[in-house]
């Protein structure tokens, strides 16, 4: 059984104690995020309110929706008449979609926007503009409060997480009533009529948030501005915020990535992986040696022998062993006795050699009368030699 790769377990209990640590840890309050979720607790989500509207509106259904304006107004089955809730950062709808809206609302039906940023091109319809103040004019402390008597409070409301640069200005009086006003007297919540319907444009949507929804100073201030909805089914929209999938529809990569433990989890197992493969994924066995394949050393031992015999001017013994593995190449390559080295084996040896007849003569001549020697002296050895290898080259 191999040994697991101790980097790889490394990385894996890394990623295993990171999520643990992240999920059982005490999670801190989360005031930088403004997400407008309706599934999100942090102060500046809208949980409480998505939660709390139903009993606001016991008579009317509150549904999320989580497609965009183009597709539920254009391909949904809607009732006769029906309310349409935006609460966002920026409300965000294209020439086409505001088409479908202001058809919407013309029918009867009631849109509540509550953003800072809304299209200029909706809002000049609409006959209004959503300003904003200049930074030296913000104010946390600016109060806002309703028009209608009934509605207003004494003190007035302070959100002081908004700066209070935001308002609105009217340009078409004859159909928008001002239903809300800052301190400076600037609209912050109007009723456009539009056709046989209305819509409701709110320029603070941090009010609608869990903080001041569940802030006692501040908590009734959502539900006197939506008091002003119609008893009907409503629809609260979610995909501006959310996209168009819910958690039945999440796959396990958005869930992942949704989740802050796991996503930070997903991004140390991509790093940890690549920083695996550059440092720890080159080869870790041990070098397979490079086996040269066994060379002919018959060659180089003769060669050896002979320089050793050379040496030792031992030229007789030398030239004599010559002429033996020269006789014995004959016998082995041509089939020839070679005991007596005659004409018939002179004659013999050119024709089945391919040598010629002269060549062939003064070779075994030489070989005869180098046998017949007492002795070979240097000047023998090397004229045999140089005859011997002559012959090789010819045949």
């Amino acid at each position: 059984m191999p040994k697991p790769n101790k980097y790889l377990l490394i990385l894996i209990a890394t990623v295993m104690a990171y999520m643990l640590f992240e999920y059982y840890r005490p999670k801190p309050i989360d005031w930088k995020s403004t997400t407008y979720q309706n599934d999100d607790k942090i102060p500046f989500g809208t949980q409480a309110l998505f939660e709390l509207l139903p009993d606001a509106m016991p008579q009317s259904v509150v549904k999320m929706i989580r497609l965009p304006i183009y597709n539920f107004l254009g391909e949904t089955k809607l009732p006769a008449l029906s309310n349409y809730m935006f609460i966002n950062e920026d409300f965000k709808a294209d020439s086409i979609e505001q088409g479908q809206l202001l058809a919407y609302v013309k029918r009867g039906n009631t849109v509540f926007i509550s953003a800072y940023n809304l299209p200029d091109s909706l809002c000049t319809k609409l006959g209004f503009k959503a300003a904003v103040k200049p930074n030296n004019k913000a104010d946390t402390t600016l109060l806002q409060n309703f028009v209608n008597p009934q509605l207003r409070k004494v003190k007035g409301y302070n959100f002081f997480h908004d700066d209070g640069r935001n308002f609105l200005t009217i340009k078409k009086p004859q159909n928008i009533t001002v239903l809300g006003r800052n301190a400076r007297k600037e609209p912050i919540f109007i009723r456009v009529q539009y056709g046989k319907g209305q819509f409701f444009i709110q320029n603070l949507p941090v009010a609608f948030t869990n903080y001041y929804v569940l802030d006692t100073k501040t908590s009734d201030y959502a539900f006197k501005a939506l008091s002003y909805l119609p008893n009907r089914p409503t629809y609260w929209d979610e995909y501006q915020k959310q996209g168009r999938f819910d958690e039945d529809q999440q796959s396990i990569f958005r869930y992942v990535r949704a989740q802050p433990a796991l996503n930070w989890a997903y991004y140390l197992i991509v790093f940890g992986l690549i920083f695996y493969a550059i440092f720890a994924g080159k080869r870790t066995q041990r070098i397979i040696p490079v086996v040269e394949p066994p060379k002919n050393t018959s060659l180089d031992f003769v060669k050896t022998v002979g320089r050793m015999y050379f040496q030792r001017s031992d030229h007789d013994n030398l030239a004599r062993k010559k002429i033996q593995y020269f006789l014995a190449d004959l016998r082995e390559s041509y089939g020839l006795n070679t005991t007596v080295l005659d004409k018939e084996f002179t004659e013999t040896l050119a024709r089945k050699s391919g040598a010629s007849l002269d060549e062939t003569s003064d070779l075994v001549r030489l070989l005869r009368d180098a046998q017949r020697s007492i002795s070979l002296s240097e000047f023998d050895l090397l004229t045999l030699n140089r005859a011997m290898e002559k012959f090789k080259q010819t045949i």
